[in-house]
Formats: structure tokens, sequence, C-alpha cells
């Protein structure tokens, strides 16, 4: 297990759409493993594939009770209710901003071991799961925002770069 670079904003690979993995390899597993590795090194809830530089479709979501839940070729097959709360991003340190998303969702994916799951999502794990999916489609939360307040974010990531660490506040992903 390793501890692998978070791709920040900027990297190409942040805006390309995943490849579907197409069976579970023990190179997969080794992905699962260090994505899990990363994502707690960076005291994140959630983290994609494409944020450690490999474009396919595998996340990692916190799953509320001290452990960490894969989901390969994840697809949400419904979803219900609006909810707004601020969100962060592990590859755009220190920028922070409200995200409306869907309140519930059922998702549809494979689990670490290629094993199929069915599972309704709610709250802050259903914000973290789509979060995290829009990275697999090349979208960053900054996307969801309107483009006034989308442009005065780059702006300001223009004129004063991101952070090397940025200080915890709301969550990560």
């Amino acid at each position: 297990m390793a501890v692998l670079t978070v791709r920040r904003y900027g990297d190409p690979v942040l805006r390309r759409k995943a490849e579907p993995v197409s069976a579970i390899t023990p190179q997969i597993k080794q992905l699962i493993d260090d994505l899990i590795d990363t994502m707690y090194d960076q005291v994140g809830i959630g983290i994609a594939a494409p944020q450690v530089g490999v474009s396919l479709r595998v996340i990692i979501v916190d799953d509320g009770e001290g452990g960490a839940r894969p989901l390969v070729n994840p697809v949400i097959t419904a979803q219900d209710g609006r909810a707004v709360a601020e969100e962060g991003c592990l590859s755009i340190p220190g920028i922070f901003a409200q995200v409306e998303r869907a309140e519930s969702i059922e998702v549809e994916a494979l689990d670490g071991d290629g094993n199929p799951l069915h599972f309704q999502a709610q709250g802050l794990q259903a914000r973290v799961i789509q979060h995290e999916m829009d990275h697999l489609d090349g979208l960053l939360f900054i996307d969801r925002l309107d483009k006034a307040t989308r442009d005065r974010i780059k702006r300001k990531i223009k004129k004063d770069g991101l952070p090397d660490e940025a200080p915890h506040h709301a969550f990560a992903l």
C-alpha cells in the first residue's frame, strides 16, 4: 500500500472521462488499497482514481463507520430531493463553496472483490458519492457553481495559486 500524489486543479487528467474497469485484477486491488491510504493521509472522506492520475472508474468513500468503501464502475440509478452544503476537494485545496446535489441516491457498483452492490445513500454519504462520481466524468465541484462564483474562484486560484497544504475545513473529497 502506498500514499499517492493527489493531482491538483489544472492537471488534464482531472478533466478526462475515466474508463470502466473491465476486471478486478491484482492491479485494481492495489489501486483500491493505495486510494484508501491516500484518502486517509489527506484527511479526506472520498477520493477518485483520476485524482491520483489513474483514469479508471474507481472511487473510495468513507463508510461513516471508520472504514472505506470501494466502488468500481459506480452508476446512480435513482435520485431524490435537493440539498445544498459546503464542499471542498483534495484536488483544489483551500477552496470551499456551497454545492447543490441530490439528497438521496441509489447506486449500483462492484465492490473491491467484483461483487455487485445496490444500495441507497442519503445526506453526506450521497454527497460524497456524487462528488467522487463527478471526478469520473472529468467534473470538479466548481463546475456545479453559478458562473459568477466559479469565475471568482478561478481568478483567486490564478492570482494566489493553491496552498501546498490547506487547513482542513468542512470536508474535502
